[in-house]
């Protein structure tokens, strides 16, 4: 039997991490990871930053605003990838054990 495997981006994979990636700008799921929290936390200044910034300095706050989105969406999105491929796993190896055919060897 041969299995087909899947693609690291599979769209049945990648459009609900999409999704996901800003479902997961919940502060009350993000504060489960400290790292990203602080980073989301500094994205969200940094955005308010921008409109009281010098106007010599507010193109280089926005693109830091920008960058600190990217990373925090960058990183809600390959979360969900990894979720969206584990349950995928699980389902195929439930799929597996319902297929599987069992055959009992009697007499040696």
């Amino acid at each position: 039997m041969t299995q087909k495997s899947a693609s690291l981006l599979d769209w049945k994979i990648v459009r609900p991490a999409i999704r996901d990636s800003f479902k997961k700008l919940n502060p009350r799921l993000m504060i489960k990871n400290p790292v990203m929290f602080v980073t989301m936390v500094g994205a969200a200044l940094t955005t308010a930053g921008i409109f009281t910034a010098e106007k010599s300095l507010r193109g280089f706050v926005i693109q830091l605003a920008i960058w600190l989105w990217f990373t925090v969406l960058f990183a809600n999105f390959a979360e969900a990838v990894a979720e969206g491929r584990g349950k995928a796993q699980a389902a195929s190896l439930r799929k597996a054990r319902k297929e599987t055919v069992a055959r009992r060897i009697r007499n040696g």
